[in-house]
């Protein structure tokens, strides 16, 4: 499962390219953080921080002030052609049969039409992955139009990234175990690579030299009984060389968690966050109400928390949602306090890094993101269960504010639009 190991010097280069990159993904408050396609202080004259909110089952995208009473300021229909994308899966029984599968399996009997979300540094576009659909497409944020469109490889598209510079945008191709890397401006492939089972989380190195992608295998199955783990498929980190595609290391977590004595545990990296000197890593894995410390420089995990359970979840594995007890992390940009979503058992929380003692449980309908509110002070959730955004203040761990938004809201980004933009439709 792992690649030759490298000598000190580029294992201590390579946890480091991991540690900034995983900074990146998680916007841990730390300059690295502030992407071009994203957010941050670093914002260009000109134009505004908002957040993106992908209503995955609904086919739109809310956008919504990034701190205050993050009111919302527009809606954007990200399937403007689905009545032809639709049309073009009728004709294709192997296409329809995927389509039909990801509605019955990820999808819970619905189709998934928004996963991810980034803004191009411009901020004129939202580049958009669409699973059901199996493609990335790019939004004009002033016409709603759509600018190009790329089909993944096999029939399902997942998690994205954006490069440093704002160039490049990596997406997950779940069924072909393939990344995508395309220009973000032409939507042409510049380079892939081939991953482990079900690629899914991608981050960039913040110097954009590496590219780091988390494979979490399959997660559809009823096969979850813990003895049955071996048919969850090749989980595994794989890191590229962003220049030539080429792979300079394979990770696995599992040695780790069996050196600690958790071998009960799921190798499955979910949702992570870092610490702003990225030193200490924190991560969720499938079936397991808590979360990982992992020293990145050490290799090695140093503590595991369990939260509580709510005493209401179904305790049957299979009724959880793709494997995912708990689902979505974040943490305050002084690195002090993490902020958890309880998912399966409806509570988000904020716990203290130092001892990792949990705060109040801030009762959620089922929490599926967390990510950092553009002043800092918030941890932003989205509540798929209830069709609502809710932020939590990190130094009270008390709910400040709650905002209505589309089906089944899940992935939440920081972006920037332009200074006067209200959106191309209000529907």
């Amino acid at each position: 499962m792992s690649a030759p190991r490298p000598g000190r010097g580029a294992r201590r280069l390579l946890l480091g390219s991991l540690a900034a990159a995983l900074a990146l993904a998680v916007g841990s408050g730390s300059t690295v953080a502030a992407a071009p396609g994203g957010s941050g202080a670093t914002a260009a004259a000109g134009l505004r921080e908002v957040m993106f909110v992908g209503n995955n089952w609904d086919g739109t995208a809310d956008v919504i002030e990034a701190g205050g009473d993050f009111r919302r300021i527009a809606r954007i229909d990200v399937v403007p052609d689905r009545e032809r994308r639709m049309w073009e899966i009728g004709l294709n029984p192997v296409k329809l049969a995927f389509f039909l599968g990801v509605r019955q399996g990820p999808g819970e009997g619905h189709d998934q039409l928004v996963d991810d979300m980034y803004a191009t540094p411009d901020g004129t576009a939202m580049v958009v992955s669409r699973p059901s659909f199996a493609d990335v497409v790019s939004i004009d944020l002033r016409t709603g139009a759509i600018n190009w469109r790329f089909p993944v490889s096999g029939f399902r598209s997942d998690h994205m990234a954006v490069s440093p510079d704002g160039t490049r945008v990596a997406v997950s191709a779940s069924t072909s175990n393939t990344v995508h890397v395309l220009d973000i401006v032409t939507g042409k492939q510049v380079g892939s690579f081939a991953t482990g089972d079900k690629p899914h989380e991608n981050v960039f190195s913040a110097d954009g030299r590496y590219l780091w992608n988390m494979a979490i295998g399959e997660v559809t199955t009823a096969l979850d009984e813990p003895w049955l783990d071996w048919t969850k498929g090749d989980r595994r980190i794989t890191v590229v060389d962003t220049r030539t595609f080429e792979t300079v290391r394979v990770v696995d977590m599992r040695a780790r968690l069996d050196a600690f004595g958790r071998k009960d545990l799921s190798d499955a990296v979910r949702p992570v966050a870092l610490t702003p000197d990225e030193s200490t890593l924190y991560f969720q894995v499938s079936f397991f109400n808590g979360f990982v410390e992992y020293d990145v420089v050490a290799d090695r995990i140093t503590r595991v928390k369990e939260l509580p359970k709510n005493p209401a979840t179904d305790p049957d594995r299979t009724a959880w949602v793709n494997d995912s007890r708990h689902h979505g992390m974040s943490m305050s940009p002084d690195g002090s306090r993490l902020c958890v979503a309880g998912t399966m058992d409806d509570y988000a929380t904020v716990v203290d890094r130092a001892t990792l003692q949990e705060g109040p449980l801030v009762e959620a309908s089922k929490p599926y993101w967390a990510t950092v509110s553009g002043d800092g002070r918030s941890c932003v959730i989205s509540e798929s269960g209830a069709d609502r955004v809710t932020a939590i203040d990190f130094a009270t761990g008390r709910k400040v504010a709650s905002v209505p938004v589309g089906d089944h809201p899940q992935r939440v980004r920081l972006a920037r639009v332009p200074a006067g933009w209200t959106g191309p439709t209000t529907r």
